[in-house]
């Protein structure tokens, strides 16, 4: 029997890249604001809008280096989430018209992916901590603990990708010792794709427990902090604000 077959997720979603593009050097708040202005415009979008958000994105891409497969790994987990968007709205919607809302609607939530996988792919974790809990300031008053919010988003984020990562080498061994997760009818694979959940599971909380037990150890406590790098906008910073706002101004002018 040869070598087990490797099994690789390769999902790249709150996966920093390093890079030294304009985008890379982009402020994180203006960063953060784009994929909200983005998922502002795109959730109600036009097809007309939808295509011009992707030439945007894909132009972004470009200029921050990104491999396209970096982005395709990002979609691919969720495959199977945006095949049944798909296929809901071609069989319940009569004609034509099923067709082009499957699509559209898919392409919608697509862009939203490709948004957020951008936006950690070209941002420190430490800068997008920075950024999420100056955006989260004006909020203070309402009793909504900015920095605190903003550490468990990146911590969230941080931390799909080692889940994915523990997924990837749990299958690993279980292939190793002759485990065949695509033998046999749908039912007989997901019981063996259950099999993963529990060993899944006690590893999450182990690593946890890890990252509490490092914090402490490190003397981390709740509350406003400093940071080494204070974040300065600059001239660039608000052209690009800028023009993000008029192109969510039009793209909502439009509906």
């Amino acid at each position: 029997m040869g070598p087990p077959r490797r099994f690789s997720i390769g999902y790249k979603l709150g996966q920093y890249i390093p890079g030294s593009s304009p985008v890379h050097r982009l402020d994180p708040r203006v960063k953060i604001a784009a994929v909200m202005l983005i998922s502002i415009t795109v959730l109600r979008a036009d097809a007309f809008i939808v295509v011009a958000v992707t030439i945007l994105l894909a132009g972004v891409t470009f200029i921050a280096r990104l491999s396209p497969a970096h982005l395709l790994r990002a979609v691919r987990p969720l495959v199977i989430f945006f095949a049944l968007i798909f296929l809901m709205h071609l069989f319940f919607t009569p004609g034509a018209e099923g067709l082009y809302r499957g699509v559209l609607l898919t392409w919608r939530f697509v862009l939203l992916i490709l948004s957020a996988a951008i936006l950690t792919m070209t941002t420190l974790p430490s800068e997008l901590i920075s950024g999420l809990e100056r955006c989260l300031r004006p909020l203070r008053p309402l009793g909504i603990p900015s920095h605190d919010v903003a550490v468990m988003v990146s911590m969230v984020l941080r931390f799909v990708p080692t889940l994915l990562q523990e997924l990837d080498q749990i299958k690993e061994a279980q292939m190793a010792r002759g485990a065949d997760f695509k033998a046999g009818n749908l039912l007989a694979r997901m019981k063996r794709v259950s099999s993963l959940v529990i060993p899944l599971i006690r590893n999450s909380i182990l690593r946890a427990e890890e990252i509490a037990m490092g914090m402490e150890g490190r003397g981390y406590r709740r509350g406003p902090r400093t940071y080494m790098r204070e974040l300065r906008m600059t001239p660039s910073d608000y052209i690009i604000l800028a023009l993000l706002v008029i192109l969510t101004g039009l793209g909502v002018y439009r509906w």
